[in-house]
């Protein structure tokens, strides 16, 4: 089982458009949008790089305008990360060209798998929201 999900990691990193964006910038977007502002130590935590390589990662999406960088409302001396609409622009195109490439893979496969591949949804669902924090 670990083998074949560890396959199709790997071809869904394939299926990741070429944009311009390293994984760990989409990565760092996509949580953005799902967690709201974060801390550029959070996000270096999340993400398992240091501290420095997310500050620099966070000041080139800025100059691209994917993310703004504001004060805490909490503290005054804390900065946040947050998306910006040109950020999830980015993420939904990045999203909708991988369903479109899934599409054309699903088509690919008899109904019989497609009906497994759907009846395992629900647990591959569940085995998506396990962290190991």
């Amino acid at each position: 089982m670990a083998e074949v999900l560890e396959r199709l990691l790997t071809l869904a990193r394939r299926l990741v458009p070429q944009t311009g964006l390293s994984l760990t910038a989409a990565a760092t977007l996509v949580r953005l949008a799902r967690e709201g502002p974060s801390r550029v130590s959070d996000l270096a935590s999340a993400e398992g790089v240091t501290q420095p390589a997310m500050s620099q990662l966070v000041a080139r999406l800025e100059r691209d305008g994917y993310v703004a960088r504001t004060p805490s409302p909490q503290d005054g001396r804390a900065v946040l990360t947050a998306l910006t609409a040109a950020g999830e622009h980015v993420i939904a195109a990045r999203r909708d060209e991988r369903v479109r490439a899934l599409a054309t893979l699903f088509a690919e496969v008899g109904a019989d798998d497609a009906r497994a591949i759907a009846a395992a949804l629900p647990a591959l669902r569940r085995l998506s929201t396990i962290t190991n924090s």
